[in-house]
């Protein structure tokens, strides 16, 4: 039984042989097409479903979900609890009304499951009726009690658990475990996992996506307490721990899904300090990477905290599964994260608690409301600045152009937060902030701190904080024309930017000379050249300080941010040919990493580039992609090369870091012949993607990425 790896090292075998079976059957999708059996419950037979409020539908719903989702036992698990209806896979609550959902379902968020563990659902009930105490408007009391109700259906789910176990002496040990959590606090290790998992299968097949966050800091007082005490080994925990990870697997169905089909969200920090400055890493770090390493499970993308001074048989371990392939573990620089979210304004202790928010934007876990939104520089630079390239446009001096595109980014920055606020606050004249009524999503607000002390929903307002965070997309797009422009036109002045534009809007037919000039004879962003280098380190300064210009709204925050999320394929067909010899269309950079084609000093001049910017200002995250070929991580050497450039990127000052591992040839062997590739993973961008679940226009960008690294 054998899980893929890009490397030529094999994977180590710790794990039981039935653990490793189970992991099997959910990898290759058999739990996922068997929740693909049963897309939704109904709504049609409740009555009165028809001229319920949007809140009372949702109640309807949430319940429904409760008392007929199938209950799934799999053979020797070793914790319960299973998100078995199929249209949560898509990301829609699973209940519906004439055959369509009855409400959308939310993601982009990490919940609060330290609270779960601290005080259980029973605490948090308590933690409602308290609230109603103090909250007596019909909009407050009304959201109140949908809390109430959406906690009596998670007890009604409870309850048909511990009813299909109580009688199966094989899982006497989840029966028990389950008749004390997920409502009171778990008195074991093996008790806070299943209750961590409970909580989270009950959310996610209610339709929603959540991050699951810092696991280690959560479980690691567990285990040592329960270590110490003699009543688990190492041994034992590892298996617990593997089978939440393969539970986590049960959505999996082999079957292309555009993006991938492990994009959901539940992703893992692990290490780092706590909110008191003490080092979390434990026994639960190591034991996660020693299992993805085994078994290559790529649905819980990991991001470690690490700094200059961090263990160094961390950043090995990290190196050990970064080098099998799959993109599954990532990089946060840890100290100028929190140095960025302190200067932003959070309290200390909020900025040592950061995670993501299912994908890699950095949000404080528990006790944030996230989205986002992502637009193409490139297409204002071209599109506005530029005029489309029509005639008759031109800029005296490069700073005069420069100058006009910070100019049009600052008012697309500017207008998409104004659209925010206008559909969701009321704005008085005297300033004050109101909230709009927005989706019902009570069941992820029980667990998002702030929402039942302020008897708010999630998206409205509940939370300790709101964020919308504006993300430029095709930087290097952006930096490389700046650059090429001003060398062609201003520099050299090789021709006027009249004629330059003329031509691009030909695409550079007929003059094929220049064209290879522009593309091959600079060097542009990611090659440590200091020239090009400085006008991304200028534009990130502009892009932050326009985000800062629309803050204000004490509800609402702002903060810049880098990312394409793979847009850069929808982005393609819209764009002309640019100043730096890409034809039009062409299939360009992403996130915060390099345009393809371009890089052409190595991994090294990568880093430094990216690095030269003060990335403190993009406080949501700049991602970088760094793509490795299985040679340049093999044997000791490899492994040391890997760690080095690790810490290389973290004494720089880098923010986010993706490295991946992968053979353009084996990608396309895959291509070619997926069967015998179906747990082939890539990472894409704050998820992980088995390859071959792709649509075919991902999988060439992945593949000619590949080619150029």
């Amino acid at each position: 039984m054998t899980f893929y790896t890009a490397s030529e090292t094999p994977r180590p075998i710790r794990l039981s042989e039935p653990t490793r079976r189970f992991a099997y059957d959910s990898l290759h999708h058999r739990y996922g097409l068997d929740t693909r059996k049963v897309p939704a419950v109904s709504l049609d037979s409740v009555e009165g479903i028809e001229t319920m409020t949007d809140l009372d539908r949702y109640d309807a719903a949430i319940r429904a979900i409760a008392l007929h989702a199938p209950i799934r036992i799999c053979e020797g698990e070793r914790l319960s609890g299973a998100a078995t209806l199929g249209l949560a896979i898509d990301h829609a609550v699973p209940a519906t009304i004439g055959g369509k959902p009855v409400c959308h379902s939310i993601s982009h968020l990490t919940i609060d499951f330290f609270d779960v563990l601290r005080i259980g659902c029973d605490g948090i009930i308590d933690n409602i009726h308290a609230s109603m105490q103090t909250h007596t408007q019909p909009r407050e009391v009304r959201f109140l009690e949908s809390a109430l109700s959406c906690m009596e259906s998670l007890k009604i789910w409870h309850g048909r658990y511990l009813e299909a176990l109580q009688d199966r002496a094989e899982y006497r040990a989840n029966y028990e475990a389950l008749c004390r959590v997920p409502f009171a606090p778990p008195r074991s290790f093996y008790e806070a996992v299943q209750s961590v998992w409970f909580i989270f299968a009950f959310v996610r097949l209610c339709g929603n996506w959540p991050g699951i966050g810092r696991l280690d800091a959560m479980l690691g007082p567990y285990l040592q307490r329960d270590l110490a005490a003699g009543a688990l080994t190492r041994d034992e925990a590892r298996e617990i721990l593997a089978h939440f990870l393969i539970k986590g697997c049960e959505w999996i169905t082999g079957t292309s899904n555009g993006s991938g089909d492990a994009q959901h969200y539940q992703n893992l920090v692990l290490a780092g300090v706590d909110e008191n400055g003490v080092e979390v890493t434990n026994d639960v770090t190591y034991l996660l990477l020693e299992l993805i390493e085994e078994l290559g499970i790529s649905d819980f993308p990991i991001t470690l905290r690490l700094r200059e001074d961090s263990p160094p048989e961390l950043l090995t371990a990290a190196a050990e599964v970064i080098r099998h392939g799959g993109g599954v573990v990532a990089v946060y620089n840890e100290d100028l994260i929190i140095e960025s979210l302190v200067n932003y304004g959070y309290p200390l202790a909020d900025a040592r608690r950061f995670a993501n928010d299912g994908c890699w934007e950095v949000q404080i876990p528990g006790e944030t409301c996230f989205s986002y939104a992502a637009f193409d520089g490139l297409e204002i630079l071209q599109s506005v600045t530029l005029g489309g390239y029509a005639e008759g446009v031109d800029y005296p001096t490069y700073e005069a152009l420069y100058n006009a595109f910070i100019r049009d980014l600052s008012a697309r920055v500017g207008r998409i937060c104004r659209e925010w606020i206008d559909r969701r606050l009321e704005i008085g004249e005297d300033r004050s902030v109101s909230w709009k009524p927005q989706g019902t999503c009570t069941l992820v607000s029980l667990f998002e701190r702030g929402c039942i002390a302020k008897a708010r929903s999630y998206l409205e307002g509940g939370p300790n904080h709101t964020v919308y965070s504006p993300h430029i997309g095709g930087l290097a797009d952006i930096v490389n024309s700046l650059y090429a422009i001003r060398k062609l036109v201003y520099e050299e002045k090789r021709l006027s930017l009249p004629e330059l534009l003329a031509i691009l809007r030909e695409d550079w037919a007929g003059n094929e000379e220049l064209r290879r000039h522009a593309a091959e004879k600079y060097r542009y962003f990611s090659n440590d050249n200091d020239a090009v280098d400085a006008i991304a380190v200028q534009l990130l300064a502009d892009f932050s300080a326009a985000c800062r210009a629309v803050d204000g709204f004490g509800a609402v925050k702002f903060p810049a941010g880098v990312s394409t999320f793979g847009r850069q394929l929808e982005w393609a067909p819209h764009r002309f040919a640019t100043p730096f010899g890409k034809h039009k269309a062409a299939v360009l950079a992403g996130n915060c990493s390099p345009t393809p084609g371009t890089d052409k000093e190595g991994a090294t001049a990568i880093i430094r580039s990216y690095c030269k910017a003060d990335l403190r200002l993009q406080q949501s995250g700049a991602a970088l992609d760094l793509r490795l070929m299985p040679r340049d991580v093999a044997g000791e050497a490899g492994l040391q090369t890997l760690v080095g450039l690790i810490r290389g990127f973290l004494a720089l000052g880098g923010f986010f870091l993706q490295p991946d591992v992968a053979d353009a040839a084996e990608l396309r062997r895959a291509q070619a012949d997926p069967e015998n590739y179906p747990t082939l993973s890539v990472r894409i961008s704050g998820w992980n993607a088995r390859f071959v679940t792709l649509q075919k226009e991902w999988q060439d960008m992945i593949i000619a990425q590949m080619e150029k690294a």
